[in-house]
């Protein structure tokens, strides 16, 4: 059905060989998955082995069936050693921009809780919430409720420091995984080299061109990662990390458009 290249089948083969490793015989998150440079855990090989592991099925099938579509035709052009260096580059290139993200996010959290644990109140909690865990608040409110009531109780004071640690630790701790980002750069290279390649998709009743795909889903990453839904677990700014390598990539090679179609 798909006619694989060398290097696109051997990363389809490598991602399913890990992502069944690491569901079904050895964990292999707690090491190789990427964490915050804040994270004890974070180690620097992790901007590699992070692209090799899947979240679930519905994760890795995502990933592989991007690969599978836009990645054969790169190959085919570019050969596979540059094929291959665009897809690592980009790969890691997406665990960077998530990194540096991340780290200034998580330094502003810090800051939050170092600021509540010099002065611990029940409205310095609800403040803390509003600003970093609104997610949490309703599931809370009893017990902000009692602090309010009885703000120099001992317990009340020592289970919100509790609270804001522990939220703290839980953040800096998610790890990322996937090879989105290198799939996201393929696909923003696929959308400069084939700009007017017309893209029959699933939630789309009609035809839809390459570059204004890959512009519209761009910008759904970028308001998407600006928003910061607590519920949202998808690495938004590790997609547009990949983009955004892979632009600087085809910019550095000097791609000349008049070759595609």
């Amino acid at each position: 059905m798909f006619s694989l290249t060398p290097i696109v089948r051997n990363l389809l083969i490598l991602n399913i060989v890990f992502f069944i490793v690491d569901a079904y015989i050895v964990n292999l998150t707690p090491g190789f998955a990427l964490y915050s440079l804040k994270s004890p855990a974070f180690l620097p090989f992790q901007f590699v082995t992070y692209m090799f592991l899947h979240g679930n099925i519905g994760h890795i099938f995502s990933n592989m069936f991007g690969l599978i579509i836009f990645g054969p035709m790169l190959e085919r052009i570019w050969g596979a050693r540059r094929f291959l260096i665009f897809y690592f580059v980009t790969g890691i290139g997406a665990g960077l921009l998530f990194s540096a993200i991340d780290y200034f996010e998580t330094s502003q959290l810090q800051d939050a809780v170092n600021v509540y644990l010099q002065y611990p109140t029940p409205e310095g909690l609800v403040d803390f919430m509003s600003q970093h865990a609104k997610g949490l608040y309703q599931a809370n409110l009893d017990f902000l409720n009692n602090f309010e009531e009885s703000p120099k109780d001992p317990r009340y004071i020592q289970d919100s420091v509790n609270f804001v640690q522990g939220f703290y630790q839980q953040q800096v701790n998610v790890p990322m995984v996937g090879a989105s980002g290198a799939i996201f750069g393929i696909l923003m290279a696929f959308g400069l080299l084939f700009p007017n390649t017309e893209l029959f998709l699933l939630f789309f009743p009609f035809p839809i061109k390459a570059k204004y795909f890959v512009a519209f889903y761009g910008l759904y990453e970028l308001y998407a990662g600006i928003q910061n839904a607590q519920s949202d677990n998808v690495a938004h700014f590790a997609h547009l990390g990949g983009m955004l390598f892979a632009f600087i990539l085809l910019r550095l090679w000097g791609s000349d458009r008049n070759k595609f179609y």
